[in-house]
């Protein structure tokens, strides 16, 4: 016989009463961090001692288009029918490890704010890419339960099927033409906890994959989800982690692991502390936020918005994404176009061609290896985030620096190469971003 779950049940209802409250309380009082690696960082199971730095900031660059492409093709399907989750190919940028089922079971997955379904492989597997850990066992588990068809869950994940026991069949495809077809149910979810202590969410749902292909890494086992979604993990756990979480970036070649962290320790608070609104928009994956312009030294530049014949005074509500997957930083080609004239104008370097013909703008490395370029600002409605030095120039191959800001005809998209050294926290209940400076490497 069949077991599915059915949202609000008197089970469910009982089921929470007695034990989401101790969840929320453990939330309450310490919060959940846990390490977000970086895939080519040393800390990663696909670390390649054999890559030099430029190969690896080279592949992260390639990607970065890759996913921009794949985030694009999201934001204009607008059919159920062809619905499209996103996904940067060849792995994602940042791993995470979660404890699925009970006895809990070790899964390491791609954590993405640019999609909302969590899913791992799962046995019986009628077709799976290679990956480096055993994968899940349903019939190991005892809090395992397939979803209804007739659930709001279901109806949520916007491409699902019924099988002939009336268990929902989910499938999302990708960007890149990967995908995932499997059951969609739920399950006890366990993270470990910065403090070492161990928090469990009972009830989660998520894809449980029998068949998975397309560009993913031997290293994941699959996606967590944490887009703006009504299926992601933050919006499922909203009752214990109050609508919140944040990340700090550490920069690509650190030692040291960047942090992601849920409830209480997602609080970005304190002196120094920028907000800027979220925007509600199509997808509601996506994080938008409003860029109104950018500065470089004591020059601002204003982005405006074109509509027919003239231009707007002021920028379109929600026109970038924020994104961890994307390394680069994407622009809107005529904002752009207008800060590569007004760094060129201010630096006085000598001028460079990239080698791989990626980048618009380089300049040869002065022998003392000091790049000197003008403070670049970006001002976002109501927070003015001050970009790092060492990532708006980055040498990217031995004597080269290249502006890594580069334009685009299409989508906007603010990368976590601009993100790093920040705090940032995302408040889904006062609908909000906020960005605090510090050095994430000692943050910890």
């Amino acid at each position: 016989m069949a077991f599915y779950y059915k949202p609000l049940s008197l089970f469910f209802l009982f089921f929470a009463t007695v034990f989401l409250i101790p969840l929320i309380q453990a939330t309450k009082n310490g919060g959940i961090t846990v390490d977000l690696i970086h895939r080519d960082s040393p800390l990663s199971p696909s670390y390649n001692s054999s890559h030099t730095h430029f190969e690896r900031l080279r592949s992260a660059i390639s990607r970065s288009f890759s996913r921009k492409s794949s985030l694009r093709l999201t934001s204009v399907s607008k059919s159920p029918e062809s619905f499209q989750g996103t996904l940067t190919p060849i792995g994602g940028e940042y791993l995470m490890k979660v404890q699925i089922g009970t006895p809990p079971v070790e899964q390491l997955g791609i954590a993405d704010t640019g999609s909302d379904l969590t899913w791992t492989q799962c046995k019986p597997c009628a077709q799976c890419y290679k990956q480096n850990i055993p994968l899940f066992d349903p019939r190991k588990t005892k809090t395992y339960r397939r979803v209804s068809c007739e659930s709001d869950q279901c109806n949520a994940v916007g491409s699902a099927s019924c099988d002939s026991s009336n268990a929902c069949q989910y499938q999302v495809s990708y960007g890149d033409r990967s995908y995932s077809i499997g059951d969609l149910a739920v399950e006890t979810f366990t993270f470990g906890s910065s403090s070492g202590q161990k928090v469990s969410f009972p009830k989660v749902v998520f894809g449980c994959g029998h068949e998975n292909d397309g560009t993913f890494s031997a290293t994941g086992s699959g996606i967590i989800g944490l887009g703006g979604g009504s299926l992601s993990i933050i919006n499922q756990l909203d009752t214990s982690i109050g609508g919140k979480f944040s990340y700090c970036l550490t920069f690509l070649d650190s030692n040291v692991s960047s942090t992601i962290s849920f409830g209480s320790d997602a609080i970005v608070a304190g002196r120094g502390v920028l907000s800027t609104p979220l925007v509600k928009k199509s997808p509601d994956t996506f994080y938008f936020l409003t860029l109104e312009g950018v500065s470089v030294g004591r020059q601002r530049l204003r982005h405006t918005t074109s509509t027919n014949t003239k231009a707007s005074s002021s920028a379109e509500e929600g026109n970038i994404i924020i994104d961890s997957g994307t390394t680069l930083t994407f622009l809107p080609a005529e904002l752009y176009q207008e800060l590569e004239s007004t760094l060129e104008r201010a630096i006085a370097g000598k001028r460079a061609t990239d080698p791989q013909g990626v980048f618009n703008l380089c300049y040869e490395l002065p022998s003392d290896g000091q790049f000197k370029s003008p403070p670049i600002v970006a001002h976002f409605k109501g927070a003015d985030l001050v970009l790092a030095e060492g990532s708006t120039f980055v040498e990217v191959e031995k004597g080269v620096v290249c502006l890594t800001l580069v334009p685009s005809e299409d989508l906007a998209i603010f990368g976590n190469l601009h993100q790093m050294n920040y705090k940032i926290g995302y408040d889904l209940v006062k609908q909000e971003v906020n960005f605090l400076p510090t050095d994430c490497s000692k943050a910890q």
